[in-house]
């Protein structure tokens, strides 16, 4: 029997659909970095949400198959060492952008009312309507969206609503809810009000908000983080909210507890123009329902058909330069005599693909060599009698 591990919390519903489905599913949220390795060792499936994934629960693994990461960021797992193992990484990407979206509109109505400061005065026995009565209003401000996916433009749906002007910067092309592209850092960040961060921790975007570009944004700023905690120097950050007056929200930052609960310590605390969160982006029951809904999907249909929905660790492009296209009666040991053949000259196959023509009769098998074959292998391929075309190019450029 398959057996899964769900090492966050999950909702109970979707636990049970799992073991309806001839599952063993091994619920254990208190897991962490420190022994995931150990309750993980003998289980074909993990699912995580926060919990870190570590090269020692991968590499002490004696069945595991696939990691999923209930939500859209994975850089709690790490995939370089599932690549070793050949461990499959899968996520959930989408299903908790509104969450996220909502928390960011959030944050930027606490920034510019100051509502944290609000609250705590009045709990505090303070009343000064006078210094929180000095609020910029959000219609007509400039928004920036950093990283326009999923919940960027969930952002600007909302953003939009407040009668904001809003700007998005992305790899791909910018379109919906009147938003507008642009190209340079340098001369957009100065004129935007409120500057919303929705980018991915990659070495492209490592302290992408550094020194310097802080420095573009104009004193008094509202500046939102609900991505990841990479993306910001944090030490240039702190600089540039004593310097520059800005406002911030993080629903990240560095050195951030990997617990549930516990004490937490961070320079930020020392900042009264910072609000921080407990990196709870994505946590809200609908979020957290349509993400397991999609876990429950991606492990279901792995088991019955090996297909895995949002593979991340797949490459997406193996360096071959060679293509070999054999088209067969679909008959057992077909194409076992032509893999003989590429194994005779040490070709080695970085990708394969075999489709059945509709009936059942004949396949196509496509496959990505490393190596060109010679003509006296191809010749030898076609002598089989239920091989029926052969062709062989090259697919440098």
């Amino acid at each position: 029997m398959t057996k899964v591990l769900i090492a966050d919390k999950f909702p109970e519903a979707y636990i049970e659909e799992l073991r309806r489905n001839n599952l063993e599913v091994i619920v254990e949220p208190g897991l962490n970095a420190d022994n995931l390795a150990e309750a993980a060792k003998n289980v074909d499936i993990l699912v995580v949400r926060s919990t870190v994934v570590n090269e020692k629960t991968i590499n002490e693994s004696e069945q595991l198959n696939l990691i999923i990461r209930a939500g859209a960021g994975y850089n709690n797992i790490d995939v370089a060492a599932a690549n070793k193992k050949g461990v499959y990484v899968a996520n959930c990407p989408g299903k908790n952008a509104v969450a996220v979206a909502e928390l960011t509109i959030g944050l930027m109505l606490s920034l510019d009312r100051r509502i944290p400061d609000n609250v705590s005065d009045f709990r505090k026995g303070i009343w000064n309507k006078s210094e929180y009565s000095k609020a910029n209003g959000l219609m007509g401000k400039t928004l920036a969206i950093v990283g326009y996916g999923n919940i960027g433009r969930e952002v600007a749906k909302r953003a939009k609503e407040f009668g904001m002007s809003i700007y998005a910067k992305d790899i791909s092309r910018i379109e919906g809810y009147g938003v507008k592209t642009f190209d340079e850092f340098s001369k957009m960040l100065p004129t935007a009000d409120v500057i919303s961060i929705h980018l991915p921790e990659t070495p492209e975007t490592k302290n992408l908000f550094n020194k310097e570009m802080l420095s573009y944004m104009k004193d008094g700023a509202y500046l939102i983080n609900t991505s990841r905690p990479g993306v910001i120097d944090e030490e240039a950050l702190i600089e540039a909210v004593k310097s520059k007056k800005l406002r911030v929200a993080l629903d990240v930052f560095s050195d951030e507890p990997s617990g549930k609960s516990g004490e937490v310590h961070s320079r930020l605390m020392e900042l009264d123009n910072v609000y921080v969160t407990h990196h709870i982006g994505a946590s809200t029951e609908q979020a957290q329902n349509a993400v397991a809904e999609e876990t429950v999907k991606i492990i279901l249909t792995f088991i019955q058909s090996g297909v895995i929905a949002h593979w991340i660790n797949r490459a997406q492009k193996t360096p071959t330069s060679y293509q070999l296209v054999v088209k067969h009666y679909d008959r057992p040991g077909v194409l076992a005599s032509v893999l003989d053949v590429l194994r005779q000259d040490d070709i080695n196959i970085e990708e394969m693909e075999n489709i059945i023509f509709d009936g059942g009769v004949v396949a196509c098998c496509t496959m990505k060599l490393d190596k060109a074959a010679s003509s006296e292998m191809l010749n030898e391929m076609k002598a089989n009698k239920n091989v029926l075309t052969v062709s062989h190019v090259s697919t440098e450029n």
